[in-house]
């Protein structure tokens, strides 16, 4: 397989299924500002998805469309990182997900834009604008509820002990990425992933929240494994197009 082209279906899937899931809060949000802020973010995160499928269609030229690429793959196909399919149980839960994804992808764009893929950099200068609202957004909340009342932080606490564990997957590795890292197509994850302890160490400290001291990370992240949850987001996205083929709007 094409090392580009898995490469573009690790930054769609993350954005596609991160999307879906906070598409979830869509009416159902805590009040009409926040619930009008997330659902625009998980808009910004499916068109981000798009962008990349589109240019994984033409890379492969197969006959395949974004729309086949997005909603017809199996199970092991999808190679987003375990954080992204992670459920928001609560909306601190939540709020912890889109802070840590909004730092990764920010790292992740901000490396991007120098890419020797011009294609590839334009999407990230132009994904850049988005995820820097979703972090300045996301890190607004995470402090409110580390500093609000007693519930709220505890709320938050309980999130981070429950699903910390899956944050470096982020930053896990496609097949034939390295290559991709030495043609200065793709930087190195590796090193963002020492940029993300830094950043959220400090952001940590800002919040007045104690950093995760656990060293024990969850492993598989795109490789075709993923939690039991995954399962339930593909029957969701996939109904249309299984059940109807060929469907057009």
């Amino acid at each position: 397989m094409n090392p580009l082209y898995n490469y573009l279906l690790k930054l769609a899937d993350d954005s596609f299924i991160m999307g879906q899931r906070l598409s979830a809060w869509c009416g159902e949000g805590p009040y009409l500002e926040e619930d009008i802020a997330l659902t625009n973010i998980a808009l910004d995160e499916l068109g981000q998805a798009n962008n990349f499928y589109v240019y994984a269609s033409r890379l492969l030229d197969d006959g395949k469309s974004e729309d086949d690429i997005a909603f017809l793959r199996y199970e092991h196909e999808y190679v987003n990182a375990h954080w992204t399919e992670l459920p928001n149980e609560d909306y601190a839960q939540t709020i912890l997900k889109v802070y840590v994804f909004a730092v990764y992808q920010k790292l992740m764009y901000e490396a991007l834009s120098n890419s020797a893929s011009e294609e590839l950099a334009a999407i990230a200068q132009k994904s850049l604008k988005e995820v820097k609202y979703h972090y300045t957004h996301a890190a607004s909340w995470m402090k409110i509820f580390a500093q609000g009342t007693e519930e709220s932080k505890s709320r938050l606490v309980k999130a981070i002990e429950n699903i910390w564990e899956y944050t470096k997957g982020l930053f896990a590795k496609t097949e034939g990425e390295d290559d991709l890292v030495a043609l200065n197509i793709a930087p190195n994850t590796d090193a963002l992933y020492e940029e993300f302890v830094t950043i959220t160490q400090k952001d940590f400290a800002d919040f007045q929240l104690q950093y995760p001291t656990n060293p024990f990370m969850q492993p598989k992240s795109r490789t075709g494994y993923h939690t039991e949850y995954f399962g339930y987001i593909l029957c969701e996205l996939q109904y249309m197009q299984r059940a109807y083929p060929g469907c057009t709007w």
